[in-house]
């Protein structure tokens, strides 16, 4: 196990209220390295050079991991379907990662079963299905109980027992994990910052700053919280911006025939009783794509559709068509439930920041990652799945090895990032994982907290961190324990996951806005008054966050007849 061996001694913690010395400190410090947002590809980017031992600073426009970071389908998985586009490469290195990301987080890489029911006339034959997943494996270097099985009829309707009896034949039965894509970001820079990164949400960069050869020296940006404007500066530029890349690289005027072709993927969130299936399930469409529905604590979802996108990059949403075309592939798979749009509980649309293919479908649009470098400096990285982000940061900092002088790489170390764990106490096992959320239902028991559920969503997602959220809540006199609980978990998110909004707590921070939208409501009130005790707002900034939020209540709750232009 690697212990931070930086040696910078001014690290500050990764929290909102250090915010006026981390920007002192960006204004005032030049960087090895500057990057241009805190998706998981910069994050990752971030952990890798601080962890090798550069200076490095982060700037994000909005919060950490607001753009796709949040939006994917929440899975650290293979790639089974990139097998159909012979994307060899790609299938063993997302096969590898993920075992590697699981070690490094297991209580947030979480194993899920998935099933692949074969039906008549389906996509996949039994052959097929068997020869591909055998080959999904070799690729994948899979061992143990993960390795692929092939059921019969009935083995696969006593796994799910909702599936259609008339059409069903048997199935594949293979190994993914399920994660919170968020919750990883906010990990990875927690990690960042640890090794001397510094780094800041709501910190937009408006414009670079060229000396006479044309080559970036600063960028100048702006806080958001309070409109003051800063220079920063580095020896390297990095942009980690997602769909908003090619925005970036016009500024730079470094556009090429090479662009982003952005595809829009929607998720539909029901209430568990609603979608009651026994374990994760990956079913034919009609139109030969494949639908992930996936349980989750209290909740099942359901994605995801892969649509051409040329809409509002700052609001993205879900349209009735959207809706009805994932009701429709759950219902045919799943045809006694007759599920309807009001069963719908949340949802989510984001964007993949895709690399353009002529005459291309977007689900036929490969999730290689890419990198452009601009003769001003300027690295850009596009494309990729959540699954490489690791592999990603390397190419990246490779790159930027490039033009660093050879007494600096001297001083620096190789990556070390397959070997960090990203929560400290580190769990090291399923077992571990398992064993230390019993532990949390014997302590919540104590605070009057009787539901099981709850245990399983601190321990998936803060890991043994939510032993110091239990201890606050005790510390909380409310006679609603859940009340108590949820402003423990803001004092945290606060104090130390730069938490700056409201939008931030309740989506990126904790997932309620997905998969516990009706505790929004209860508690919005009691969490704006610890907002307005900790951070001090004003009444005028109280008004606009709650705002903000009931916009991103709507959207999640709404389905348009149109995408927002």
């Amino acid at each position: 196990m690697h212990k931070n061996t930086n040696s910078n001694t001014n690290t500050l913690r990764f929290s909102v209220l250090d915010r006026p010395e981390q920007l002192k400190k960006i204004a005032s410090t030049k960087f090895d390295l500057i990057i241009i947002g805190g998706g998981v590809t910069g994050a990752g980017i971030a952990l890798d050079a601080s962890s090798r031992g550069l200076s490095v600073c982060l700037v994000e426009k909005k919060d950490f991991a607001s753009g796709t970071s949040n939006k994917s389908t929440k899975l650290i998985h293979g790639g089974l379907r990139y097998l159909k586009q012979l994307e060899i490469g790609l299938v063993r290195e997302s096969g590898s990662e993920r075992a590697i990301v699981h070690k490094l987080a297991p209580h947030l890489v979480v194993p899920e079963k998935m099933l692949l029911p074969l039906i008549e006339g389906g996509t996949y034959g039994k052959m097929m299905t068997a020869i591909g997943l055998k080959v999904y494996d070799m690729l994948a270097n899979v061992e143990g109980d993960d390795r692929r099985r092939m059921l019969d009829k009935e083995e696969t309707l006593d796994k799910e027992p909702l599936l259609d009896n008339a059409v069903v034949l048997g199935s594949g039965y293979y190994a993914e994990y399920r994660t919170d894509d968020a919750r990883l970001t906010i990990e990875i820079l927690k990690k960042a910052t640890e090794f001397g990164a510094t780094i800041v949400n709501y910190c937009e960069m408006e414009s670079f700053v060229y000396n006479k050869d044309h080559i970036i020296e600063s960028l100048n940006c702006v806080d958001k919280n309070t409109g003051n404007t800063l220079n920063i500066s580095a020896i390297n530029y990095v942009s980690a911006a997602g769909p908003w890349v090619d925005t970036l690289r016009k500024k730079d005027a470094s556009m090429s025939k090479k662009h982003l072709h952005l595809t829009k993927g929607v998720h539909l969130v029901f209430p568990f009783d609603k979608l009651p299936i026994k374990q994760s399930v990956y079913f034919d469409v009609e139109d030969g794509r494949m639908i992930f529905a996936i349980p989750r604590g209290r909740s099942t979802y359901v994605g995801t559709t892969d649509t051409n996108y040329s809409g509002n990059l700052e609001r993205v949403v879900a349209t009735e068509d959207d809706a009805d075309y994932l009701l429709n592939a759950v219902n045919h798979t799943f045809p006694g439930l007759n599920l309807t749009v009001d069963d719908i509980e949340s949802n989510w649309a984001g964007l993949r920041p895709l690399i353009h293919e002529e005459d291309k479908d977007p689900s036929e649009l490969s999730r290689k990652d890419e990198i452009f470098v601009s003769s001003s400096g300027l690295i850009s990285i596009a494309g990729g799945k959540l699954t490489g982000y690791r592999k990603m940061a390397q190419r990246v900092i490779d790159t930027v090895l490039k033009t660093v002088t050879d007494d600096k790489k001297k001083s620096l170390r190789d990556s070390i990032t397959e070997e960090l764990p990203l929560v400290e106490p580190a769990m090291t096992s399923d077992e571990e994982v398992a064993a230390y959320q019993k532990e949390l239902e014997i302590e919540l028991k104590k605070l009057h907290i009787t539901d099981a559920y709850y245990a399983w969503y601190l321990c998936t997602t803060y890991g043994k961190k939510a032993s110091t959220i239990l201890e606050k809540a005790a510390s909380f006199t409310s006679t609603n324990a859940l009340e108590n609980l949820i402003r423990a978990e803001l004092w945290y998110c606060i104090h130390f996951e730069m938490t700056n909004s409201l939008t931030d707590f309740f989506v990126r921070r904790t997932g309620r806005l997905y998969f516990n939208i009706s505790s929004i409501s209860t508690f919005l009130d009691c969490i704006v008054d610890d907002f307005v005790s900790y951070l001090n707002w004003d009444t005028i900034r109280v008004v606009l966050e709650r705002e903000k939020m009931q916009l991103l209540l709507k959207d999640a709750e709404t389905y348009y007849a149109e995408e927002f232009k």
